[in-house]
């Protein structure tokens, strides 16, 4: 069954819309991102304009991680101090990134830049992780606990400002903590991205909070981030297509639940590995469409609608 777009400009299948976003759902859930990494190059991959496609993913964003949220206050894995305090840099880069957008689609290079990014990103952080996480299989090194804290982290804990964040028992330099939400808010206005597979690998490493504790804290500030962003996108440059939006939203909403309730059954590094690898086949998936595929600094209007 097919459903024509208005902003996208294009039909598309029901069941192929929400299937995607109940996948993205149950990552969601599972690994604590909103997703957006993920569904953002596969909604390109189905034909929609990459602007279309990153600005619509922040409102599934919101569906997805409000009922991963949920279900992980349940579980007593949220941290609604530190949550708050991601908040407030996450509003702040999300209102920057709405702004950033409008000028790079004036330049007319934005799908190529977003699809650029995403390369880059996801190669870092996929890698990153991966070799982290397949160190800590091997008992190499313990992620949730590391025996010597880094340099950076011994920099950041003799800085002035120290926090006390009682659920996830750390003690953190409140002003990077605001960094690191108000550069989520950006990612998720740039690239339609939660933000989460920043944000989980960072609050660990770096803040040394608890593996669940972060999967779940950053499933709440998400919320609020995405939130933020499909409102500037909306009124800013018009790229929200609602219907696209609704069918995610009703997919991703049961997809969250069920990748909760999954999420106890595997250890912190398990899911680590397995997200590396989901992170580097897309990023794997999207170097090859670039290098295949004629790019040429093109805006929105080519993609056949969107404004």
């Amino acid at each position: 069954m097919s459903i024509y777009l208005a902003v996208a400009g294009m039909s598309v299948n029901v069941f192929l819309i929400m299937g995607l976003g109940a996948l993205v759902g149950v990552l969601s859930g599972l690994f604590g991102v909103g997703g957006g990494f993920l569904l953002t190059p596969l909604l390109m991959m189905v034909g929609i304009p990459p602007a279309v496609a990153a600005a619509s993913d922040s409102n599934q964003i919101v569906a997805a991680s409000c009922s991963g949220a949920i279900a992980h206050k349940r579980l007593g894995n949220v941290d609604m101090k530190m949550g708050i305090t991601f908040l407030i840099g996450g509003i702040m880069g999300g209102t920057v990134g709405a702004q950033l957008v409008k000028v790079l689609r004036g330049f007319g290079n934005y799908d190529f830049a977003v699809k650029l990014i995403y390369v880059v990103v996801l190669a870092l952080i996929g890698g990153f992780m991966f070799i982290e996480s397949l160190n800590a299989l091997r008992g190499k090194v313990k992620v949730s606990d590391p025996a010597k804290p880094s340099k950076f982290k011994r920099f950041l804990a003799s800085l002035p400002l120290q926090t006390d964040f009682p659920v996830s028992g750390i003690r953190a330099y409140i002003i990077f903590v605001v960094g690191l939400g108000f550069l989520v808010g950006l990612l998720a206005a740039l690239m339609g991205v939660g933000g989460g597979f920043i944000t989980v690998p960072a609050m660990i490493y770096l803040l040394g909070m608890p593996t669940m504790a972060a999967i779940g804290t950053d499933l709440f500030q998400i919320v609020f981030t995405s939130m933020n962003v499909t409102f500037q996108q909306a009124i800013t440059n018009h790229t929200v297509d609602v219907v696209l939006a609704v069918l995610l939203f009703c997919g991703s909403t049961i997809g969250a639940q069920i990748g909760a309730r999954f999420s106890k059954r595997f250890k912190g590094e398990q899911l680590r590995v397995l997200l590396s690898l989901i992170v580097l086949m897309v990023m794997v998936k999207m170097f090859v469409d670039l290098v295949t595929v004629p790019v040429s600094f093109i805006g929105l209007t080519t993609g056949g609608g969107g404004h």
